[in-house]
């Protein structure tokens, strides 16, 4: 797995970008309306999210399971570890996903692009 994102749940996408791209430099990769924007961190995707797309109540990190590795038996690698499943596996957009939290009270996020059949 590879951590590839940070999650920053925002109340709105147009309120929050001044800070980020006017503030801390951040220039805008992709944007999805008022629900997603990413931005490049230079190394680590910062993702400002909202509405149906605010999967987190706090920034979370994001890690990336490869498609051909199984993205349950990763999960129960990370339960037995310590975390706890806050959401199970869903399906996102072009993703499934899972949220966890360790024992600290941290989010992470177990995703996986979909597989095109």
């Amino acid at each position: 797995m590879k951590a590839s994102i940070m999650l920053y749940p925002v109340d709105s996408i147009d309120a929050a970008l001044p800070l980020f791209v006017d503030g801390l430099g951040l220039a805008v990769k992709f944007r999805d309306g008022e629900r997603y924007c990413a931005l490049d961190g230079v190394g680590l995707t910062v993702a400002l999210i909202a509405g149906e797309e605010r999967i987190v109540e706090r920034p979370a990190l994001v890690f990336r399971v490869e498609e051909n590795d199984d993205l349950y038996a990763a999960m129960a690698r990370v339960v037995a570890a310590g975390a706890s499943v806050r959401v199970p596996v869903q399906q996102g957009p072009h993703e499934l996903r899972a949220v966890l939290e360790d024992k600290n009270g941290a989010l992470l996020v177990l995703s996986q692009k979909r597989v095109s059949l």
